[in-house]
């Protein structure tokens, strides 16, 4: 066993999510008994209700009838789980704007994952109260703890019910369970028959666990019991799942003045690539897909998303890449907070030069498809590179940009036209001999006449297609001198008759 207690977790705990989430949408709840309802075994019972309700006697569970007794003035409305789900995702998301390491927990609450972000707000206190003042300007009631563990944070919020409880770093064992000993096994996130099993013995709280003997309490009560009592310890590693992925590079500016801008953003941005750009150069990185996020006062947060189609570590050609996606970002009433994240890095290698100083044919190149990439998707840009076929139509494939291929080049000796059709086209054509190049040929209605002809060029079918009939390939120049590349299929073996088609158009 090993404890951990390098890491500071922050716990926010909303107990009136429900009701306040309704009144933001119908303010003039906001002095009502509220309770939100659900249908349940064919009964109306109370799913949430608001602080009223709450002192006036209500509680989750009731059936609806019974309230109404207690409270006849009682408001209701049918609860939304996932509206409510949404509500505590959105505010999730807005709380990255503290640390990227945010995630969900159990009834209404959030665990954040301070550890070395605190200071940049003062301490942990500076930040709880910045963020407890935040939350309390949206119209929420949050209550915080922070604590080593995730299990300490939550049962510190459930217990000491308090806008900020900071519980100092344990540093043993032993600092742990004193400073938890007296919290009641209702913080412990047990299931609920697993704690009637435990408070029928009469243990109500931490410290009356802690003389069990674990073996004896895992089978008598499944593991349950001693795994959160062991993390709320720290005992044993409890991990908060991120809403999002934890980015591998992250910079952050917390501006002065609210940002309404797009100037003051862009100055901003360029800020942060320069630092990002800086410790991916520290680390031998670069960039393939970056994130910037703008944090609004209004409690939401904006966006948007580039990528590149090799490793990058050069702030102005990254900004290039946000520059043309800027005018997504409202700012609203102002962006306080803004980030800007390395979400997907690969090796570069230092002998790799700046590209854009160098300014040669590549650089160009890769600048031009990261930009169409950015603006239409990176899996719509293809280049076409050679495949080991003889017929023309399938000689050739979509490869990406920039990856090699291993297929051999395009065959030599054999001339090809500009504009190879995708699909050959069938035409009608006429020649003196059955043998001999077209005089003549009609497309689309329209007759052209042969002046000039070179071939034939013989292409077998490939051996798996063994009834695909042989083609010859024919250079034909008409009279206004425009050449075109056809082909007859078949041969003059009485069976079937060939067929005429035009594959391509030469310069």
């Amino acid at each position: 066993m090993r404890r951990n207690n390098k890491k500071r977790i922050l716990t926010i705990w909303f107990p009136w999510l429900v009701s306040e989430r309704l009144v933001r949408r119908e303010p003039e709840l906001a002095k009502q008994v509220l309770a939100a309802i659900e249908e349940r075994r064919g009964r109306l019972v109370l799913a949430a209700v608001n602080r009223r309700a709450f002192h006036g006697g209500l509680k989750p569970g009731m059936v609806l009838a019974d309230a109404r007794a207690v409270q006849p003035t009682l408001q209701t409305r049918f609860i939304n789980a996932a509206a409510d789900r949404a509500a505590l995702v959105r505010l999730a998301n807005w709380t990255m704007r503290y640390t990227p390491w945010t995630g969900l927990a159990e009834g209404d609450s959030l665990f954040l994952d301070i550890s070395g972000c605190a200071h940049l707000f003062g301490g942990e206190a500076a930040l709880a109260a910045d963020l407890v003042a935040r939350l309390k300007g949206f119209g929420l009631t949050p209550l915080t703890a922070i604590a080593d563990t995730p299990g300490a944070a939550w049962a510190a919020c459930r217990t000491r019910r308090e806008e900020m409880t900071i519980l100092e770093p344990f540093a043993a064992l032993t600092d742990a369970m004193t400073a938890m000993k007296d919290f009641p096994l209702t913080a412990l996130r047990l299931s609920p028959d697993t704690l009637d099993s435990l408070t029928s013995f009469g243990l109500r709280t931490f410290g009356a666990l802690y003389p069990l003997e674990r073996r004896a309490l895992t089978e008598r009560f499944a593991a349950e019991p001693v795994q959160r009592l062991d993390q709320a310890l720290g005992v044993v590693d409890e991990p908060i799942s991120p809403i999002v992925p934890v980015p591998v590079h992250e910079a952050r500016v917390a501006c002065l003045e609210p940002l309404v801008t797009r100037d003051g953003i862009e100055t901003g941005l360029r800020r942060l690539l320069e630092e990002l750009c800086r410790n991916l150069t520290r680390s031998g990185e670069g960039a393939r897909q970056l994130t910037l996020a703008c944090y609004r006062v209004d409690g939401t947060a904006a966006r948007i998303r580039v990528g590149t189609s090799r490793p990058s570590r050069w702030s102005e050609p990254l900004f290039r890449l946000f520059y043309e996606k800027l005018d997504e970002v409202d700012p609203g009433f102002g962006v306080e907070v803004m980030t800007v994240s390395a979400t997907r890095v690969e090796t570069l290698k230092p002998a790799q030069e700046n590209w854009q100083v160098k300014g040669d044919g590549a650089a160009g190149l890769t600048e031009l498809v990261d930009r169409l990439g950015n603006r239409f998707g990176f899996g719509r840009i293809a280049r076409p590179a050679p495949r080991q076929s003889w017929l023309p139509e399938r000689a050739v494939e979509d490869a990406a940009p920039f990856t090699a291929t291993e297929t051999p080049g395009w065959p030599t000796g054999r001339e090809r036209p500009l504009r190879l059709l995708k699909v050959p086209e069938p035409v009608e054509a006429t020649a003196l001999v059955p043998d001999d190049p077209p005089m003549m040929f009609r497309r689309g209605g329209k007759a052209y006449r042969v002046r000039a002809a070179d071939g034939p060029e013989r292409l077998e079918g490939e051996w798996w297609l063994k009834d695909e009939p042989p083609r010859d390939y024919y250079q034909v120049e008409d009279e206004d001198g425009r050449r075109y590349w056809l082909f007859r299929q078949g041969l003059y073996d009485g069976s079937t008759a060939p067929r005429w088609f035009l594959h391509g158009v030469f310069a």
